[in-house]
């Protein structure tokens, strides 16, 4: 059942993807259908992941690609927050193609089938891997709004002929919201690293290469929070981010996160 749910749901966030790339060129019917994409999506996903929860025992996303497959729901979920007004739409030309390659990782890695376990507690996984998914899943929205940032600029330094036609937020719009959403991502990434930490020690593990990316993750965005504060913003602060995404994608893929396994 979990893998019949896997392939509706990937074909509209496709379908999302390819909509978006459309309303950028010509927005109206596109715009909505990818919208309602994303929506629709996003339901079969939360379906796909309950029947995964049904019929597990333990904490069922607990594998590299198990969490692969949470983030890529609570990515979309975050998005749907600003990503249903039309003046945001664009901002789902970076986050959709990016949770469809990702969903389909999460796939290759068996993260959408039922059976993958751990040998840590529910509890642990729960706190910790919930709260560093949210996390970066809100650190990947302030880039992709960091990201519409950066293309809305240089619409505006090149005075596009389009740019009447096609409704996006203010510049100081775009870059308070990244602001404000790597400010409220950071809290649940300090608990889960803090979380994260006890455990290594009650269980006398050794730090490896994953842990130590997600500190160097917590320590970059935490200078772009304090550089914010000394007043970095606009297009240095949104590059200052789209280096802390790439941190982000470096922990969730690059890495063999198979410390919970």
């Amino acid at each position: 059942m979990a893998e019949l749910l896997f392939w509706p749901a990937l074909l509209l966030y496709g379908e999302a993807a390819v909509g978006y790339f459309g309303d950028a060129r010509r927005p109206g019917l596109a715009g909505r259908a990818a919208t309602w994409g994303v929506r629709l999506g996003w339901l079969v996903q939360t379906a796909l992941l309950a029947v995964q929860a049904a019929r597990e025992d333990g904490f069922p996303w607990g594998t590299w690609a198990g969490s692969l497959n949470l983030f890529v729901w609570l990515v979309v979920g975050a998005y749907l927050i600003w990503g249903c007004r039309g003046a945001y739409r664009l901002l789902g030309l970076a986050v959709m193609p990016l949770a469809a390659a990702l969903l389909i990782v999460a796939r290759a890695g068996g993260g959408t089938a039922v059976g993958a376990r751990s040998h840590y507690s529910n509890v642990f996984l729960v706190l910790h891997v919930g709260l560093v998914l949210a996390a970066f899943a809100g650190f990947t929205l302030a880039s992709a709004l960091s990201a519409l940032y950066l293309w809305q600029e240089r619409r505006l330094k090149r005075r596009a002929t389009t740019i009447l036609r096609r409704p996006a937020p203010s510049l100081a719009t775009l870059d308070r919201l990244a602001a404000r959403t790597a400010a409220f991502s950071l809290l649940p990434l300090t608990l889960g690293i803090a979380v994260g930490l006890e455990q290594l020690i009650r269980r006398g593990a050794r730090v490896d290469a994953v842990v130590i990316a997600t500190l160097v993750t917590w320590v970059a965005w935490l200078a772009y929070l304090v550089l914010r504060l000394n007043g970095w913003s606009g297009r240095r602060a949104a590059y200052l981010a789209l280096a802390g995404f790439a941190l982000v994608i470096v922990v969730r893929l690059a890495l063999p996160v198979t410390h919970f396994a």
